[in-house]
């Protein structure tokens, strides 16, 4: 390397840090985006959208897409693309089941055995992606073909599901430990004043701790009209998962417990350690990375060791979900995630994406789904939309920089 050319050590912290800047930023938007869509089909369905059944079935039946575009955004900041994640959803759901049916595996053990397979699927295409270099959408395409070919062997017709506590987990509650109040289940009322207090809080400290260290802060009134704006949206989830069940069944989903877990983890592993910087440093420019001392074949190699593991952990939701194993499982689920990336606001070109974004992207699809199911309408047009939708949203992202430029 020409020293002359050399990045000065001292200027690495400096290069990551303006990276970081960039990635990401327009979530008010999308979340306008996403109450507007909400209030259209709220409108259109007669007010069933947000009946609190169908909105705890929004969460059951899309937890899929938000647990892929988490794994799908990484990948996608750093100019990767991964195709194969729906054929491994259906390998790894054969896989799970056919250990818990026919080879009388405990369940728990089945679901352990089934992330571990997760993620030698994802060394396996880290490794063609990052160490031999053949680019993600050939590795992956490869993989969507060598997992879909792989599921319909060991598959076969279908494996249907007898275990009730694997069943449980896509369909069972939180135990109401608080016990009802009225018509309300009380631990979801204290989980959700728990959530408000949280959000205000960190706002507060996040200001405090700006000020601090002679930061510029915006005006207090932008802080009040946060914690207002969060209070409010929690507060009406909060009503509508209380008021979800009766005095044996409702309240907080399992699988609602399952996402909240994987979006904070993956947050904090994104925006607040030094493989996520290197993440957004790899995608705004992975020369300049390369000069600033990271290794950017373990980063890529990591992107799709993160990814399997993920498409493990929504293969297992989606085998609860549907009680039975088939081969067609998972089909066109690597379409929604890649969508509800694009539709978050992460860039085409790499290097901007949050995982706020990805899962507030995902909500979008899975409301346009519900909605248009519960009016009634054709599948052929529910993929034209969401088709349009998609454009729609990368059109106006390219718009958006070339004002900006």
């Amino acid at each position: 390397m020409d020293p002359k050319n050399a990045k000065d050590p001292k200027d690495n912290k400096n290069f990551l840090s303006g990276l970081m800047k960039n990635s990401g930023g327009g979530s008010i938007g999308i979340i306008g985006a996403l109450v507007v869509i909400v209030l259209v089909f709220e409108f259109l369905t007669g007010g069933v959208l947000l009946k609190p059944n169908s909105f705890v079935s929004l969460i059951q039946q899309n937890a899929y897409v938000i647990i892929l575009a988490i794994g799908m955004v990484m990948v996608i900041i750093a100019t990767h693309i991964d195709l194969s994640v729906g054929a491994v959803v259906a390998f790894i759901g054969g896989v799970c089941a056919i250990l818990m049916e026919r080879q009388g595996v405990n369940w728990i053990l089945a679901i352990l055995i089934s992330l571990v397979v997760g993620l030698i699927i994802g060394c396996w295409q880290g490794f063609w992606v990052a160490y031999v270099g053949i680019p993600g959408f050939i590795t992956t395409l490869a993989g969507m073909l060598i997992f879909r070919g792989l599921a319909t062997i060991i598959v076969g017709e279908s494996v249907p599901i007898t275990s009730q506590p694997f069943r449980a987990i896509a369909r069972d509650y939180l135990p109401n430990i608080f016990g009802w109040w009225g018509e309300f289940d009380g631990l979801t009322i204290v989980v959700g004043i728990i959530c408000i207090v949280a959000f205000a809080w960190s706002v507060l400290r996040k200001r405090q701790r700006a000020a601090k260290n002679g930061l510029e802060v915006g005006p207090m009134s932008g802080a009040i009209a946060k914690i207002v704006i969060a209070t409010l949206l929690i507060g009406f989830v909060t009503y509508l998962l209380a008021l979800s069940g009766n005095s044996t069944q409702g309240g907080i989903p399992i699988m609602l417990v399952i996402l909240a877990v994987l979006v904070f983890a993956y947050n904090f592993i994104l925006s607040k350690t030094v493989f996520g910087r290197h993440v957004y440093a790899v995608g705004g420019n992975r020369k300049a990375a390369v000069l600033s001392g990271i290794n950017t074949k373990l980063v890529d190699f990591k992107l799709f060791v993160h990814m399997g593991f993920l498409s493990a952990i929504a293969a297992v939701c989606v085998l609860s979900r549907l009680s039975s194993a088939t081969a067609q499982t998972g089909m066109e689920y690597e379409m929604d995630a890649i969508a509800s990336c694009f539709i978050g606001g992460t860039a085409v070109t790499g290097g901007i994406g949050t995982i706020p974004g990805a899962v507030i992207g995902a909500l979008v699809m899975g409301v346009i789904n519900q909605g248009l199911s519960i009016m009634g309408v054709d599948s052929a047009v529910v993929k034209t939309i969401k088709g349009l939708v998609l454009l729609a949203a990368v059109a106006i992202d390219i718009m958006t920089k070339r004002k900006k430029a």
